[in-house]
């Protein structure tokens, strides 16, 4: 499992390839359970012959920034959307060209990559608040990938007014938001020297689908727009991101349906007298003696859980899909 295709599932899980050809004789099918994505997608995933056949449409575009505004309250005017929230952090050291940045630690990893390849001089640190009298940007994600950290909203608010005091950016992640909407920034997007970045297929469960957007203010947002082009989100990504944005009732039974689901989790992990030192309703991080043999001993099992190339003690776990699949964990985690 020390291959170079192996590795790649260092950076973000998700590499069920890799893992099927590192791991060939394990048990069938195989439970996937390391990126932390919502087990249960939107049901309503159907798409019209226009959404495949004709160029998007400005309407298409307006009417799905609308409905994703309104559910994440925020003004539609201080949004724009992109084909996922994974280029919006390629493109932003581009657009914002800052000498010094701090960077929450540990984090998303392609913030921490996609910074450095500024010659920014980059400071990784688990108190990036601390450096708002000295930095040019402070990212961070909230709540944080992959340990589920939460920041005080008044600490985050009088950490913007010094950023904004010194024309310095305040930069959040919140592609976990929507599971906890009373913590987003997102009424205050458009605001100065604040950009949010929003996901769609973490909560919604629906990452292929490439949805997301930022929030910034409107030199920001016009850059970007410059940079992703006439046709930035596909047809079908904006028919069904409109339909679940709008879907009010089908996010707050899933909201409830996670809770139950983590808690379940909850159980298993205590059984298996594994230590959770953080997460969120999506997934459990968890600290353990020798993280990568127990990677080991359950991809042998045909589970794929999340192993970080920076910590040998410790792994996300996502919810199993099933109870079949939450039986398949529990017996592999008392071998």
């Amino acid at each position: 499992a020390g291959t170079d295709a192996m590795n790649r599932d260092l950076r973000h899980g998700g590499a069920l390839d890799a893992m099927s050809a590192a791991y060939p004789d394990t048990q069938k099918p195989w439970i996937d359970l390391s990126t932390g994505i919502n087990p249960w997608p939107y049901p309503e995933a159907s798409i019209s012959e226009q959404a495949l056949t004709r160029l998007p449409t400005r309407t298409f575009y307006t009417e799905c920034r609308d409905a994703m505004a309104a559910a994440i309250g925020a003004q539609p005017e201080s949004l724009l959307l992109s084909s996922g929230s994974e280029v919006l952090i390629r493109l932003l050291p581009d657009v914002l060209s800052p000498a010094r940045v701090a960077i929450l630690q540990p984090i998303y990893a392609d913030h921490i990559e996609a910074w450095s390849r500024t010659g920014a001089d980059i400071i990784q640190t688990d108190d990036p608040l601390a450096y708002a009298a000295s930095v040019d940007a402070i990212v961070l994600s909230h709540p944080n990938n992959p340990d589920g950290r939460l920041f005080d909203y008044d600490a985050l608010s009088a950490t913007l007014t010094k950023l904004r005091a010194r024309g310095s950016w305040l930069i959040i992640d919140e592609a976990y938001a929507d599971l906890a909407p009373e913590l987003s920034f997102a009424p205050r997007g458009g605001e100065d020297n604040l950009i949010i970045l929003r996901s769609f297929g973490k909560f919604y469960g629906l990452p292929g689908l490439r949805l997301g957007g930022v929030l910034a203010p409107e030199r920001v947002r016009r850059a970007l727009a410059d940079r992703l082009g006439v046709w930035p989100v596909s047809g079908a990504a904006l028919e069904i991101g409109a339909r679940a944005y709008r879907d009010v009732a089908w996010q707050q039974q899933m909201r409830a349906r996670l809770v139950e689901g983590a808690a379940r989790l909850d159980e298993i992990l205590k059984a298996a007298k594994m230590k959770r030192v953080g997460g969120t309703h999506l997934y459990r991080f968890v600290e353990v003696e020798s993280a990568h043999e127990v990677f080991d001993t359950l991809a042998k099992a045909g589970i794929y859980v999340r192993r970080f190339d920076w910590s040998p003690t410790h792994l996300r776990i996502g919810l199993p899909p099933t109870a079949d699949a939450e039986t398949r964990l529990k017996e592999a985690l008392s071998l």
